[in-house]
């Protein structure tokens, strides 16, 4: 890449260790400045001079073939010879190039964990989709990924749903709609709750008694987790996501006992109030719960057993756990437990947070039953975008598809265009549109320069691409893309450091508006030779890099919209 070659040049001119001036170089506020810039401010302390005078040396001393240096103010500014380096960055945009970010390191990615015995709601997106873009970026930097999806098929809330159940359920009415009866159960139960003092110690009673592994109890259990598999499968599916492992929290049952057996060996278990804790005041912490006073085990005793099985027996170099910000004490509590537990590579354990997801100024809550169903929105969404397809393109074949392609590709891109930390006020109308920072939007770029590129079929000339870039007159539309492309790399190892889709999507989203602006500033096919060969080379990158970017947030791209 040109960035690489000019730092490296910088590094060796400032006598610097390699690498330290490539993070340094921007974009300069305006194009006619040059491609890049290179700020003076930080060497005016070690220079002793002023850091106009530092760009203004730099400009004279610093020689590369085809490179132009000039000083604006306190930065140094770098202008490329298109028409020499055009080939070269269009080489460096073409996809399939191996990445040079990895280094094959085992990662596993915690994401989805949706709940048994409760619907898939809108709120389970962002784990599922923010998780399933990660892994699919670190693949594409050469690591090994591996997707965990951790059921939360355990807990005192199947003391509440089988209580609920065994008081007010009927099994026809669980047959028929399973997962619909199994929310207004556990809706009731906390309804019923805030009246009757007895079901709380009930439902406690009903845990205690799966634990110990009662028939009944196991029963209504296994029941509850068959169904709700076959529902999230179905989501999933449509969500072009999958899992390389299926563990639920009852997957670490007979894995808790070494924990707590190593937890009191070592002397990090304290008694409180009749429960057992690891003291985290040295942490600035609260403690950690590992066994509650009735001896059930809790939420922080089964993520250590988890963060040990993942480490010990799947290989896991790093591990990430893409859950909501509300999680972020507990998190915090079990990597410091695992750190007095002597074990160093819990530095490598990241909880990656995401703020809440409100769907039209509603905040979902499963206990009072306030729950948007992930499927409604879906089947909303894409009839919305079979209504647009139709409007805009009646004769389109396949529009089926094309619209469960566009409407599914508009939920997920409207989470992922957002930075995950924030709090999302999530809009199907805004979301499905075909204009503005929409997946649809990126959608349709692709499919128009594809539609350029069938156009054009074989008729391209024999001209080639580097023959015909150094007689184009590279205007700034047709530069700008251009660049634009050959910077994946680097987005792509900006949204790994970050855990942040949002790089990518917003990566697209730039290129989709860069094409649009070149596509309606150049005409593609133009009778000249080198102009179409030059275009239809930019289209043919567009297109390839736009589809890359949508693979990467786990859209599809139709060839046709």
């Amino acid at each position: 890449m040109m960035i690489k070659q000019i730092a490296a040049k910088l590094d060796e001119l400032l006598e610097w260790e390699d690498g330290t001036a490539e993070p340094l170089l921007e974009l300069p506020p305006d194009a006619q400045l040059g491609d890049f810039a290179f700020p003076c401010f930080s060497l005016a302390k070690t220079l002793r001079r002023a850091p106009q005078q530092i760009a203004a040396d730099l400009a004279q001393r610093f020689e590369a073939d085809g490179v132009q240096t000039s000083a604006s103010g306190p930065y140094l500014n770098f202008k490329l010879d298109r028409g020499r380096y055009a080939p070269q960055l269009a080489e460096e945009a073409k996809v399939g190039r191996p990445s040079s970010i990895g280094d094959g390191r085992r990662v596993v990615i915690d994401m989805s964990s949706p709940n048994i015995a409760k619907p898939f709601g809108v709120g389970h997106l962002r784990s599922t989709v923010i998780g399933a873009a990660l892994y699919r970026m670190y693949e594409a930097a050469g690591c090994r990924p591996i997707s965990v999806n951790h059921l939360g098929d355990w807990g005192t809330q199947f003391g509440k749903q089988i209580t609920a159940y065994k008081r007010w359920g009927s099994e026809e009415r669980l047959n028929r709609a399973p997962i619909r009866e199994s929310l207004d159960l556990y809706v009731r139960f906390h309804d019923e709750a805030e009246r009757d003092d007895t079901l709380e110690p009930e439902a406690r009673d009903w845990f205690r008694r799966l634990e110990a592994g009662d028939d009944e109890a196991v029963r209504l259990w296994r029941y509850f987790v068959e169904v709700s598999l076959a529902e999230f499968n179905r989501m999933y599916d449509r969500l072009g996501v999958s899992f390389d492992k299926v563990l639920g929290e009852s997957f670490y049952n007979d894995k808790m006992g070494a924990v707590v057996k190593e937890l009191r060996e070592k002397g990090l278990l304290e008694e409180s109030d009749g429960a057992q804790v690891v003291r985290l005041d040295d942490e600035e912490m609260p403690p950690c719960l590992i066994l509650k006073s009735d001896g059930t085990t809790i939420y922080p005793t089964r993520d250590l057993a988890t963060a040990l099985y993942r480490h010990d027996v799947l290989g896991a170099e790093e591990l990430l756990y893409v859950v909501g910000a509300e999680q972020s004490l507990h998190f915090r509590q079990v990597f410091a437990v695992l750190r007095k537990m002597e074990r160093e590579w819990a530095s490598s354990c990241s909880h990656i947070p995401f703020g809440l997801m409100k769907f039209e100024g509603k905040k979902m809550s499963t206990r009072r039953g306030k729950v948007v169903f992930l499927e409604e929105v879906l089947d909303e969404a894409v009839a919305r975008a079979s209504s647009i397809i139709e409007n805009k393109n009646p004769q389109l074949a396949n529009r089926e598809a094309v619209a469960e392609a566009v409407g599914i590709g508009a939920i997920i891109f409207g989470d992922l265009k957002n930075n995950r930390i924030g709090e999302i006020d999530f809009s199907l109308e805004e979301a499905v549109q075909f204009e503005g920072e929409t997946g649809p939007y990126v959608q349709y770029t692709h499919a128009r320069s594809r539609s350029v590129l069938r156009r054009a079929a074989e008729a391209s000339g024999a001209v080639s691409f580097a023959e015909a870039s150094a007689d184009y007159e590279w205007n700034q539309t047709s530069w700008e893309l251009l660049k634009r492309l050959g910077d994946f790399e680097a987005e792509l190892r900006r949204g790994i450091q970050r855990s942040e889709p949002s790089v990518i999507a917003r990566y697209a989203l730039d290129l989709a508006k860069l094409f649009n602006r070149f596509y309606h500033h150049n005409k593609v096919l133009t009778d000249s030779p080198n102009e179409r060969a030059v275009r239809l080379e930019l289209t043919l990158l567009t297109a390839d890099r736009l589809k890359w970017t949508l693979d990467l947030l786990g859209i599809r791209s139709p060839e046709e919209i």
